[in-house]
């Protein structure tokens, strides 16, 4: 099969293979010829679609044609543009899907007091201020010796943040690095601090609420005469909290995993994220929990997420979160619709609007029971929708502080980084997952060679299961963990 129409009222196929001109293809019993070269992933036209017309894509508009485009013609950026705006009216039209009967599954994860779960057992020094990082660096490189028996690690995330800021910048940092400290995936936390930045310790102390002395330690570095041996003693305190937990049976319904797409082609849509879909209804389906982000790309889809929240509550949350998206876009002076990314253009992906049908693909059909705000963790069980833009790092680090466990990346041309939780990089194609092994974890190319997207699914929540138990991803396995935190306003 060299093309899938995904809808039946589709007037445009993707090509699963490159195509040759002159080729003749079939897709649903239709013949068309190729006009031209078409690569894979890319769009080809299956009928006469005049100019002005709607290119349809997964049963949706994802842009109108630029000029009269003949049956297998090359479909893209030259010939179509987008039909989205800044403006948008929406209706809660409630629907409800089944979800999969799935036997009860578990995993080996590390109970913690509060009843949580982590499926790390980790060491985690935080940084309040971008001033320290060195610190907290060195900190880590001393005290590797601290690794070990059921300590899984020791690790610190810089960040440029922390001072000269304000306002919601200020709030953001602040609540951000609180929610990584609560993380249950960290056994244990430093919080370091300088002493004279604007985000105090104090501050930080009341922003994260009740703690566990034992699991939460803090140092302001002024205050200390050596701030490394202070440092390292603490840490060997946590180490030896840590140190008492270890790895047991617990429910798959423990389980909070984020969802996230990034560097995507014109495959993303058709194999990855829709499996990474089957995945999370398989998980809800168990009691488990999912988060869906990166708003920006919801934008020209979000009426696909809309009809799917369990009430009108959660409906107007959600509308709320892309209204506010937009406004910050044009606050800014800037268009919604500016995306996709060379990148993606250069993977078959056209317009927002064809970009944000495959995002959300990512959703699968379970009900949105919830509409979380930056730096907000999960509190209800099922599918989480939460707000945050759609660079990799902002927001993979924002499905961290939410309390992901894991996240599951889907990439069409390959990414190397790793969030603080696990990062699963699942290719979208085949020649991804061969060319990039070191790189990528799963392969959902498979499904473009005939695979179907619940055995797909089915898979995908085999490897999570063993994630969860302890087996590490190919970021885990080359140290690859970052942070970055949302920033809007004006540094001092």
């Amino acid at each position: 099969m060299k093309l899938i129409r995904i809808h039946p009222a589709d007037n445009v196929a993707v090509a699963l293979e490159d195509l040759a001109p002159g080729e003749v293809l079939t897709v649903d019993s239709h013949a068309v010829t190729a006009v031209q070269a078409i690569q894979r992933g890319h769009k080809i036209a299956l009928t006469l679609i005049p100019a002005g017309a709607p290119i349809v894509k997964y049963g949706c508009a994802i842009g109108l044609a630029e000029e009269n485009i003949a049956p297998g013609q090359w479909v893209h950026v030259h010939n179509v543009r987008t039909g989205l705006s800044e403006g948008g009216a929406y209706t809660y039209c409630h629907k409800t899907c089944d979800l999969p009967q799935v036997p009860y599954r578990d995993f080996r994860g590390f109970l913690r007091p509060d009843g949580r779960v982590g499926i790390r057992n980790e060491i985690w020094i935080i940084p309040t201020v971008g001033c320290v990082n060195n610190i907290a660096q060195q900190l880590v490189r001393e005290n590797q010796h601290l690794v070990s028996g059921s300590v899984e690690g020791l690790y610190t995330f810089p960040h440029p943040f922390g001072c000269s800021q304000m306002g919601d910048d200020h709030t953001q940092t602040r609540k951000l690095l609180s929610a990584l400290v609560r993380h249950p995936n960290a056994g244990g936390v430093l919080v370091l601090g300088l002493g004279c930045e604007n985000l105090t310790m104090d501050q930080f102390k009341q922003e994260l609420g009740d703690w566990d002395e034992h699991r939460v330690k803090f140092l302001v570095c002024q205050e200390a005469e050596d701030e490394i041996a202070a440092g390292s003693a603490l840490l060997r305190q946590l180490a030896e909290y840590a140190g008492s937990f270890f790895r047991t049976l617990t429910p798959a319904s423990k389980l909070v995993v984020g969802m996230k797409c990034g560097g995507s082609d014109g495959l993303s849509g058709i194999t990855a994220n829709p499996a990474v879909g089957r995945f999370s209804d398989r998980l809800i389906a168990l009691g488990g929990s999912t988060v869906l982000t990166e708003v920006p790309e919801m934008f020209g889809a979000e009426s696909i997420l809309f009809q799917r929240c369990e009430s009108e509550a959660v409906f107007h949350k959600a509308v709320k979160m892309i209204e506010n998206f937009k406004d910050y876009f044009t606050s800014h002076g800037q268009v919604v619709y500016e995306n996709p990314s060379p990148g993606n253009k250069a993977g078959g992906i056209t317009t927002l609007e064809d970009k944000s049908c495959g995002c959300v693909q990512k959703g699968g059909s379970a009900q949105i029971v919830d509409v979380l705000g930056y730096g907000e963790a999960v509190t209800k069980r099922g599918l989480n929708l939460l707000s945050g833009p759609g660079n990799d790092l902002v927001s993979t680090t924002a499905l961290t502080a939410a309390g992901a466990h894991l996240i599951l990346f889907t990439t069409g041309r390959g990414t190397p980084f790793g969030a603080p939780a696990p990062t699963v990089k699942i290719s979208t194609n085949t020649a991804l997952f061969e060319k990039k092994r070191n790189w990528i974890d799963f392969n959902a190319g498979s499904v473009a060679q005939g695979e179907s997207l619940d055995t797909a699914g089915d898979r995908l929540l085999d490897y999570v299961l063993s994630v969860a138990s302890g087996e590490r991803t190919s970021a885990e396995r080359r140290g690859a963990r970052e942070i970055s935190i949302f920033k809007d306003g004006v540094v001092l």
